[in-house]
């Protein structure tokens, strides 16, 4: 296949970053960690492989940043989908809905996060752990109940395992879902969860 790097344009460096980890989701989504190279990123992002090495010194360093890429577009949309929400019970919903939109647009950047491959590296594995703790985090003052902060960050993280969960079955399934349907399926359940919750005496 020629290459496009005779045509590829001028970028700034920021550009050039984000253009490289875009390919490189792609990459790494079909090939996985272990399957791919810095050949295979330079290739697809129309590079030479000194150009990828001044914006990622390593493999291990692109993956880690793509990870970390990954968590913040999911963290953004969370936050974004619940910043005017009206009520807890609309929040809920609005934060689980953004989360399934998320899996169901892109299944390689859930994969990525969440794939069992990866967490078998403890590098990688403490990078998605900052993602959860941050999603998490974001998620805990949205849980207008009357409760200590420990326990409503304890909730809040079950919150994240309980999309984490119902996306892994959707994605390992293989097939489209209707992500506001799922969303709302779940959000029921969380919310009714949510309102029996009390201060522990």
């Amino acid at each position: 296949m020629p290459s496009s790097r005779a045509s590829n344009p001028r970028l700034t460096a920021t550009a050039r970053r984000e253009q490289i980890l875009d390919v490189a989701l792609e990459v790494f989504g079909r090939a996985g960690y272990h399957g791919a190279s810095m050949n295979d990123v330079a290739d697809a992002a129309g590079v030479t492989k000194p150009v990828l090495y001044q914006h990622f010194d390593s493999k291990r360093a692109l993956f880690r940043a793509l990870l970390e890429e990954v968590g913040n577009r999911l963290l953004s949309a969370i936050a974004k989908a619940t910043a005017n929400a009206p009520d807890g019970k609309s929040q809920t919903q609005r934060g689980f809905q953004a989360y399934f939109r998320w899996v169901a647009e892109d299944h390689d950047e859930f994969k990525l996060l969440y794939g069992g491959g990866t967490r078998r590296d403890d590098e990688f594995r403490d990078t998605i752990r900052h993602v959860t703790d941050e999603a998490a985090e974001a998620i805990a003052p949205l849980i207008a109940v009357d409760i200590e902060p420990e326990h409503r960050r304890t909730i809040a993280h079950a919150l994240v395992g309980l999309a984490e969960g119902a996306s892994r079955r959707l994605v390992d399934i293989g097939e489209n879902f209707d992500p506001d349907e799922v969303a709302r399926q779940v959000s029921d359940l969380a919310w009714a969860g949510l309102r029996a919750v009390h201060r522990v005496d």
